[in-house]
């Protein structure tokens, strides 16, 4: 596979885990209660209300991971693209450790496939 090929690949898959972040906060901040937030997390009605700020700060921080990822991806420093990765991918298995094994499907295969073609491409 040419060179080129693994840049575009790389910038389509760490894009890919940026908007799952953002979407992330979307969910967490502004859907936690909603019928969406209650189905996607899995809680009730009063669990939700009693995790709510909980929920928003998590988003805050999603949203730190896609525009970390974004912004760097754009100034292309890929060494920092790569922390922002691994990142992720840490996130991700601690999720799947302490919350479900779901989250590390979600959210660690498209870090891994992200730091894997940047890996082999060298970027």
């Amino acid at each position: 596979m040419p060179i080129l090929s693994h840049v575009l690949l790389a910038q389509v898959l760490v894009v890919l885990v940026a908007l799952l972040h953002v979407y992330f906060l979307v969910l967490e901040m502004f859907l936690w209660t909603r019928p969406l937030g209650l189905k996607t997390f899995r809680n009730s009605p009063e669990k939700a209300e009693t995790t709510r700020v909980l929920a928003a700060n998590q988003g805050v921080y999603n949203g730190f991971l896609a525009a970390g990822l974004l912004y760097y991806l754009y100034l292309g420093q890929w060494q920092v693209v790569m922390f922002f990765l691994h990142c992720v991918l840490v996130a991700a298995l601690y999720g799947a450790w302490s919350v479900s094994k779901r989250i590390f499907f979600v959210q660690g295969l498209p870090a891994i496939a992200a730091i894997a073609t940047i890996w082999l491409g060298r970027l």
